[in-house]
């Protein structure tokens, strides 16, 4: 049986669900595309090839194995991208929830099911339909939960946006005991670089008490500052815009001092670096042209 434990996005990793670009099928057309940089990428005849992110991916593989991280991968199903295991559940505590995702992307759910028969069924959950949440969307953070979520009356016309308020309230409801806290996200079908797809596209927590985040993600600055109050303001490193829009946020940690990042996020890097931590430099930035990174092709199941 797997024992699950997350209680954070930084400590010392031990198993984790990859997803695989293999068979990762044809190009999708302009209206099969759920967000908009995947959007501009199709349009641009620059969206990524699989042997590119098979390579990509292989090279993030290779960091867990550095590590002695137990890595999962999904069942392969042919033609169909299963790259963004994020999306598709999240552990908290030792509760495996399963996303109510885009129907289309049910099937990504069947194949990690055999990592799922390991786990205790009491401890595997699955939400009522009317609840949207995704993992990128979702961060513990000790005695918080970190959600990101859209409040906008328009919310059923935005594909982007992929987590409600009643998934907020589905998780408070499961964590009594949490500090569940969550973000109003600024959400575009057509810029992307105003497009906070996941709260992980504009914030995460590195180390102990440190954290990556762009202001103008945040459609309220109260929430903004609610995470420079509990982090303070030394703590944060501010990306811009483009930043953003390359996934500089969407970084991945294996343990409060070893990050994996993107291999041309030079102002991280040295950010991290000159505060102690190791680097690990990946190529992925064929993935991040379907608006995710490392942390979104991650599931950590167990960390310490």
């Amino acid at each position: 049986m797997l024992q699950l434990n997350v209680k954070n996005e930084t400590s010392r990793l031990r198993a984790v669900i990859l997803g695989t670009a293999t068979s990762n099928g044809p190009t999708p057309l302009e209206h099969e595309a759920y967000d908009p940089k995947s959007l501009e990428h199709i349009k641009a005849g620059t969206y990524p090839v699989e042997p590119d992110m098979v390579k990509e991916m292989d090279a993030l593989a290779k960091v867990f194995d550095k590590y002695d991280v137990k890595v999962y991968r999904p069942e392969i199903i042919k033609d169909y991208n299963q790259i963004f295991s994020r999306d598709i559940g999240f552990v908290i505590e030792d509760i495996f929830i399963k996303a109510n995702i885009l129907p289309d992307r049910e099937r990504e759910l069947d194949a990690i099911q055999y990592v799922i028969d390991q786990i205790d069924p009491k401890k595997v959950v699955r939400p009522p339909d009317e609840v949207h949440i995704e993992g990128g969307d979702v961060m513990p953070w000790n005695d918080h939960i970190f959600i990101g979520t859209y409040k906008g009356s328009d919310y059923k016309d935005f594909i982007t946006a992929r987590t409600n308020m009643q998934g907020v309230n589905y998780i408070k409801e499961l964590f009594p005991n949490k500090i569940v806290k969550e973000f109003d996200l600024v959400k575009s079908r057509i810029e992307p670089r105003d497009n906070a797809l996941h709260l992980d596209c504009c914030f995460q927590p590195v180390g102990e008490d440190k954290g990556v985040i762009y202001k103008s993600g945040f459609r309220e600055e109260a929430d903004y500052l609610y995470l420079v109050d509990l982090f303070g303001m030394d703590n944060l490193f501010h990306i811009d815009r483009e930043e953003m829009y390359n996934m500089t946020s969407n970084f991945f940690s294996i343990d409060k001092d070893v990050v994996v990042v993107e291999r041309n996020f030079t102002r991280l890097k040295n950010w991290l670096l000159e505060r102690g931590f190791t680097v690990e430099e990946v190529p992925y930035a064929e993935i991040a042209k379907q608006e995710g990174l490392l942390r979104c092709s991650t599931l950590p199941l167990i960390r310490d």
